[in-house]
């Protein structure tokens, strides 16, 4: 188990330039099963999780070649479909949340697809329903061995249909996509997710040959066809990642430049910000952020009453990001009461924080209470475990601004959502080091 080790209290300067998106990295990936001709894909991020589904790829029979840095060409055109049932495939299968998206991809083409039950972050319930409810309404069959977690569907032919998901899911509804651009006539799907990572999936799926239309709002309307083309494909800036660099420059009074962040994708991550005191100036497609020598103050509503900051599907604010905003008001000027609706132990790392000396009342397993300290009182330098990749990062970030050298353990979990942090925050001025 890998540690970091960390010297907190030191002003950065400089810019950094954020990694692709994971989440949009590993619907993507998924998505180059769904043609045996070669799909290449651009600034793909080299972290844990997507490497991951890389070799999970690879042994499906997927032929892999590096491009160059960040650039792969995927050709699927030699499938091993009897490694879906082998002993090695449900142990590699379960380590990685993202598998299941190559559930839809397989049902369209192969007709059929399964699963083990997949890991990802212990956050709290994330049940796989929407998934298997929309492969079943374009009439598949479904079976589910409780003994070993394994999912099954399959399908000699999937059907259009129309279809109202009980949850706007990010992967749910990006895996039925996935499935009904290959189905026999219309498929319609309300409630649909709309993030940005969503949009560049089904643009992709468009240029491969697809009939999707929609895109970007709710109800998405996908002609069926009956095969797709390859293409190529360039992945979006992490928004998280972006959005951990802001944390990062407000917490420790540094002045930051965050390069090429598309923020036309960024939706309300910058006026949250904002709405904590952060100043942030759009410079062409940048963003900077200047030295808070005089730290921020949060903004209450305009009747006087607390602020409070809730995730909510896209185009509300992203829920992996509540955490980055949690560590930001431990040194705010002002309250503000941070809601997590959608997973109930992500706000369990408060306790850290806690330690490390922040102002908290955690109300219940969804709701935090922060009272900032204006910097007038650093957080305290403390050894720690990331449990997940957002609590890791925000950890990450709270030990930076803190007064004296702290270590954090299990530091995979980081890994597997940044890549080569470490390098990239000691190039521009952070005092880290890694220890395996």
């Amino acid at each position: 188990m890998g540690s970091f080790s960390i010297e907190g209290g030191h002003q950065l300067k400089g810019s950094i330039q954020p990694q692709g998106a994971k989440n949009e990295a590993l619907q993507i990936l998924c998505a180059v099963l769904l043609t045996p001709n070669t799909v290449t894909i651009h600034n793909i991020p080299d972290i844990i999780d997507v490497n991951k589904l890389i070799q999970l790829l690879k042994n499906l029979g997927v032929e892999v070649k590096k491009v160059k840095s960040g650039s792969y060409a995927f050709t699927s055109n030699n499938i091993d479909l009897d490694y879906l049932e082998s002993a090695a495939f449900k142990e590699d299968g379960k380590g990685l949340r993202g598998s299941i998206m190559i559930v839809g991809p397989l049902l369209a083409r192969f007709g059929k697809g399964f699963i083990p039950k997949p890991g990802g972050d212990k956050i709290g319930r994330r049940r796989l329903d929407t998934h298997f409810q929309g492969f079943i309404k374009l009439g598949a069959s479904f079976r589910y061995n409780r003994e070993e977690h394994f999912y099954g569907v399959e399908s000699k032919q999937l059907q259009g249909t129309y279809m109202l998901l009980d949850e706007a899911s990010v992967t749910g509804t990006a895996n039925i996509v996935m499935a009904a651009v290959l189905a026999k006539g219309t498929t319609t799907i309300y409630n649909a997710a709309c993030e940005p990572y969503l949009q560049q999936l089904c643009n992709m799926l468009n240029r491969m040959g697809a009939n999707i239309q929609g895109i970007g709002s709710n109800l998405l309307t996908i002609e069926g066809v009956t095969s797709l083309k390859g293409t190529e494909h360039t992945i979006l800036p992490d928004m998280i990642e972006i959005g951990s660099w802001i944390g990062l420059a407000a917490m420790t009074k540094s002045e930051l430049t965050i390069k090429n962040v598309r923020w036309e994708y960024l939706g309300q991550i910058p006026e949250v910000f904002r709405k904590l005191g952060i100043t942030l100036e759009k410079r062409e497609d940048d963003i900077y952020i200047p030295a808070h020598t005089n730290g921020y103050e949060i903004q209450n509503y305009i009747d006087g009453s607390i602020l409070t900051v809730s995730d909510a599907p896209w185009p509300g604010f992203t829920p992996d990001l509540l955490s980055i905003i949690l560590v930001i008001a431990t040194q705010a000027r002002g309250s503000v009461l941070i809601h997590q609706k959608m997973f109930e132990s992500r706000l369990f790392f408060v306790d850290k924080l806690i330690d490390m000396g922040a102002k908290i009342i955690l109300c219940d397993p969804h709701r935090a209470s922060v009272i900032g300290h204006d910097f007038k009182s650093n957080l305290k330098a403390m050894t720690m475990v990331s449990p997940d990749i957002r609590a890791g990062i925000s950890l990450l970030i709270a030990a930076l601004s803190a007064s004296g050298t702290s270590t954090i353990h299990n530091i995979e979990q980081i890994d597997r959502g940044y890549e080569r942090i470490d390098e990239r925050l000691r190039a521009i001025g952070a005092k880290i080091t890694r220890a395996l």
